[in-house]
């Protein structure tokens, strides 16, 4: 009889200690060390006066291509050493796992070759107006490798999305403090609460009734209702969602992201809104941060030059940050922890009617969840002193900027190795439900917006900023 090498066989005499074998044999545990690994290191550095930015190498703003290739050429060493350190952790971890270094390290450098010009497209100063985020163009890029070329076999052991997805939501955690709640004020933390309840209320039980699975429709609804990639990235993790659903979340959320960049800040002037309501209306309505900001600076245009839109142009970008960066998107972890509690105590039961014991919710339970909330309390205490103007400079720049960015590193691995595995005849199967559903919560979720910032609490976003 055979015995598969690749999983350990545990005497009874070991059974005690097989819970600590598990924090360094499995995928989630190996996301959360790794996760935490790099926030703390950034935070030793930080609190002695350095920074991780110069290893958290990423391309800036560029318009030109001799800018970017000039850029990448300077800067050459640090993506090199950036490159040596995700194989260092990631390998360490892939090989803790049972995966063959052998296949897994080419394979990942690979991915990695590919991710720099698919962050550094991201980064063109057209990109909002397209949509052009990272982690949605390394998934396109994906798609077309894998439906158009042929890869080897073995290179499907470095395409590691759930390990990738997973470290990168517990970064994300570091970038979304708990002050940020207190920095947004009652109106922006109540009105985005109403939102995000109310829009995936709807999004899910239209996806329910139109029969899609559980998890397809959590991760449609976080995406409509939340903060569209980064919201769709999470929930499909913390659910354990299929490969294909992210990216089904995602697609409609960038569809519609590019429909509201242009139909929002038309509407507004077509309504006189002031830039302050408007801004909060964007931030409502809007799916993505980054055509959300590109439509509430469009909007902000229109200050000093038409005299029906009043207050000063940066008004609307405040508004739109409050209820949509700091509002809508420390949503994240609420949902992704609530979800995941759903999927493993009732989404997962089988034909008998007995719910899991306490043991069993907990061995199911995605354990890169608490890494992101162990990495939101760090920062949030870390920050805890700073007001919104101090955290917005330096904390910002020398400690979260650097996650972020090496988050949009982890993400972008992460898609571009779903497109690697997937066929786009695995995202046509799901049909036109999921396209109706979505746009359910669009419809809700644009007038429910409207409402909210120009009658509830309109007098609160006109005199926000003046």
């Amino acid at each position: 009889m055979s015995v598969d090498a690749s999983v350990p066989t545990a005497a009874p005499r070991q059974e005690s200690s097989g819970w600590i074998r598990e924090f360094f044999a499995k995928e989630d545990w190996w996301a959360v060390w790794i996760g935490l690994a790099i926030v703390l290191v950034a935070v030793l550095l930080f609190e002695n006066g350095s920074s991780i930015k110069w290893l958290a190498v990423a391309p800036k703003k560029w318009t030109t291509l001799p800018d970017i290739i000039g850029q990448l050429g300077s800067h050459a060493p640090q993506y090199a050493a950036l490159f040596l350190a995700w194989a260092a952790v990631l390998g360490a971890g892939a090989r803790s796992v049972g995966l063959r270094l052998s296949h897994f390290l080419p394979s990942f450098a690979f991915v990695f070759a590919l991710t720099v010009p698919i962050f550094a497209l991201g980064l063109w100063d057209q990109a909002a107006r397209y949509s052009l985020e990272p982690p949605v163009v390394a998934l396109i890029v994906g798609l077309l490798i894998s439906n158009f070329g042929r890869l080897p076999a073995w290179m499907n052991v470095g395409f590691r999305v759930e390990y990738y997805i997973k470290i990168g939501i517990v970064l994300l955690g570091a970038t979304l403090p708990l002050t940020l709640i207190l920095w947004a004020g009652p109106v922006a933390i109540v009105q985005a609460a109403i939102i995000s309840l109310i829009t995936f209320g709807v999004i899910y039980g239209v996806a329910i009734r139109l029969g899609l699975d559980r998890r397809l429709a959590a991760t449609l609804g976080a995406g409509g209702a939340i903060c569209g990639v980064s919201a769709s990235i999470a929930v499909a993790g913390a659910v354990g969602a299929k490969k294909e659903h992210a990216p089904i979340a995602i697609t409609l959320v960038v569809l519609w992201a590019i429909v509201m960049v242009f139909a929002l800040p038309f509407a507004s002037h077509a309504l006189g809104l002031s830039t302050g309501v408007a801004g909060a209306w964007i931030g409502s309505s809007e799916f993505a941060d980054a055509t959300g900001l590109a439509a509430a600076q469009f909007y902000g245009g229109y200050a000093g030059h038409d005299p029906r839109v009043t207050g000063a142009a940066d008004n609307a970008v405040t508004t739109f940050t409050l209820m949509k960066v700091i509002g809508r998107d420390i949503w994240i972890g609420v949902w992704a922890f609530v979800l995941s509690i759903a999927a493993t105590t009732r989404w997962d039961k089988t034909g008998v009617d007995v719910r899991p014991d306490p043991g069993e919710i907990w061995r199911r339970f995605p354990k890169f969840v608490l890494g992101f909330l162990a990495a939101s309390l760090i920062v949030t205490v870390l920050s805890g002193h700073l007001n919104f103007s101090a955290f917005s400079k330096s904390f910002t720049s020398d400690l979260v900027g650097p996650i972020k960015d090496l988050r949009t590193w982890a993400f972008t691995f992460c898609f571009l190795s779903i497109g690697l595995t997937t066929r786009l005849r695995e995202l046509a199967t799901a049909g036109a439900r999921p396209f109706w559903a979505f746009t359910s919560g669009v419809v809700v979720n644009v007038i429910l917006g409207l409402l909210l910032s120009t009658v509830v609490f309109g007098s609160y976003w006109s005199r926000l900023g003046q």
